[in-house]
C-alpha cells in the first residue's frame, strides 16, 4: 500500500504551485485579455454587480474587478500582498459566481467562479508559504 505520508515535508510546495496555477489562471485567460480591451468589455464584467443593487458604474466596477484579477494574479504568483490579493480575489469571484448563477443557468454556469473562489479563500486562510515573497 501507498503511503501518502512522505508528501507532508512539501506543503509550501504544494500551496506554490497552487498559487502560480490560479494566479496564471487569473492572468492570462480572466485579467489581462479584459484588461487591455475596451470600457465596453469593462462595463460587461462590471454588470455583474447589478445583482447587488447597484445599478450605475458599471464600467469602473468591472475595471475594478479586472485590475483585482490582473495585480491579484501577480501578487499571488510572486507571493507578495497575498492576503489582500486572496481577499480581492475570493470577493471578485463571489460577485462572479452570484452573476453567473441567476441568468446563466444555476450551478452549471457558477461552477468556474465558485470553484476559483474557493480556491482564493484556501489561500487566503493558509497564506503564502515560505516560497514567496511574504514568506507568510
Amino acid at each position: 500500500m501507498l503511503r501518502w505520508s512522505f508528501l507532508d515535508r512539501h506543503t509550501d510546495l504544494g500551496l506554490l504551485v497552487l498559487r502560480v496555477g490560479i494566479g496564471a489562471i487569473f492572468l492570462f485567460i480572466h485579467g489581462l485579455p479584459r484588461l487591455v480591451a475596451d470600457s465596453v468589455a469593462w462595463s460587461r464584467v462590471g454588470r455583474a454587480v447589478g445583482y447587488l443593487g447597484i445599478d450605475s458604474g458599471h464600467a469602473w466596477w468591472g475595471l475594478a474587478a479586472i485590475v483585482a484579477m490582473t495585480a491579484g494574479a501577480i501578487c499571488l504568483i510572486v507571493g507578495f500582498l497575498h492576503r489582500p490579493a486572496a481577499l480581492a480575489l475570493t470577493v471578485t469571484m463571489g460577485v462572479a459566481t452570484i452573476w453567473k448563477f441567476y441568468p446563466f443557468g444555476g450551478w452549471d454556469a457558477a461552477a468556474h467562479p465558485a470553484t476559483m473562489g474557493v480556491a482564493c479563500l484556501a489561500l487566503l486562510i493558509l497564506g503564502p508559504g515560505k516560497y514567496a515573497l511574504d514568506r507568510g
